[in-house]
This record gives C-alpha cells, structure tokens and sequence, in this order.
C-alpha cells in the first residue's frame, strides 16, 4: 500500500490517527491570493493541495452572492477550501469540519497564521451547533468513506443550507461524479454542472 493510500484511509476513516506528526509547507494561489499553509502527516493531501481541489480553485469564482455570511467547508482536512474563502471574502465567517482532530488543528494553527483566526472556526462534527445554517457549502468530499457514508453525510449537511444556499462540490468522474449528480437530484436537491476538468467534475446543488 503507498503512503498516499494509507494517509487517505487515515483521512476518511480516522479520528485520531497515531502516525508521527510531520507539519509540511503548502505554498498556493487561489483567487489571486497567495497562502502559505501547513499540512501534516496523518492527513488527506500532505504537502501539496490535491488534484481535486486544484480544479475546484481554477474552475470557480469566490462566494460572491450579497448576503454570504456563513460558509461550511464540508471535509475540510487542513482547510485550504475554507481558508481560502475566507481570505478571498472577508465579510464571511467560514466553519470547517472534520473527523479528523489533526487536520483541525492545523485549520487553527493555519487560521492564526493568516490573522482569521476570528472568522474561521475547525470543529468535529459533533461539535457544530445543531440549529446553525450556512449559506454556502464548499466540499471536496470524503468519497472514500463509501456510497452509503457519504449519502447520510451529505443528506446531513445540505438540509443546513440556508434558503436560496447553495453547495459547490469537487468530485472525481471516476469516483461516482455523475450518479451523485443523479442521486442528489433524485432526493430533492437539484444539482448542476458547473466545470469538468482533468477527471473532476465540479457540481453546484441548490436549496430553493
């Protein structure tokens, strides 16, 4: 198994893992601003921001709906998603959520670091207020975990979407991209496509 493989599974499926904690520098541009970010062992996407999220960056635009307050990073690891929202977005308050206790202290330690530490909350998903909304959701979303993980997480997460929020998703075409498109629409959450680029799709789900 490559270390990749196994931080991955260490990612999705553990709380607290036990691997040595190595921090690692991520240096990237996201909408035209420059963030130096730590990873870390034990957490999705060491030293590098994944595939994924790289096409999310270059095929989106930052929250710019009047009226974007909050903001969820759904899956967040070391939270370059929810960073960069909010340091491309300073009226936002940007929440993070993991299972992973590692990659939530490195959402802090990086929050700090950028002087956000007053806008950009990490949290295990048990400790988000059950009753708190969010105008946009911004994912790259544990696939990983499985089709029935990741329908209950996301049949979790998406009813707290404000009405009028919206969901933006990255996905990968051979992961499922398209039958999660379907599915999402079959539940009563429209879903469109906004980008596909580089074996990823990027989706748009809305609440009416």
């Amino acid at each position: 198994m490559s270390d990749e493989t196994e931080t991955e599974q260490q990612h999705y499926f553990s709380a607290d893992p036990t691997v040595a904690f190595r921090r690692e520098l991520v240096t990237a541009r996201v909408w035209g601003h420059d963030l130096s970010l730590a990873s870390g062992s034990g957490v999705f996407a060491r030293g590098r921001v994944d595939a994924g999220t790289a096409v999310l960056f270059r095929e989106t635009e930052p929250p710019a709906r009047d009226g974007v307050r909050r903001v969820l990073d759904l899956g967040s690891g070391w939270g370059v998603i929810g960073l960069a929202v909010a340091t491309a977005v300073p009226s936002v308050e940007v929440t993070c959520v993991d299972v992973n206790e590692r990659a939530l202290l490195l959402v802090r330690e990086n929050a700090a670091a950028l002087g956000l530490a007053d806008r950009v909350t990490a949290a295990l998903p048990a400790e988000v207020d059950p009753a708190a909304t969010y105008d946009e959701i911004w994912s790259n979303p544990p696939i990983r975990v499985g089709k029935e993980a990741l329908h209950e997480l996301l049949l979790t997460w998406l009813p707290r979407l404000a009405p009028g929020g919206r969901a933006v998703m990255v996905v990968g075409k051979n992961l499922g991209a398209d039958s999660l498109q379907r599915w999402l629409d079959e539940q009563g959450w429209p879903t469109t496509r906004l980008a596909s680029a580089k074996g990823f799709r990027v989706l748009e789900t809305r609440r009416g």
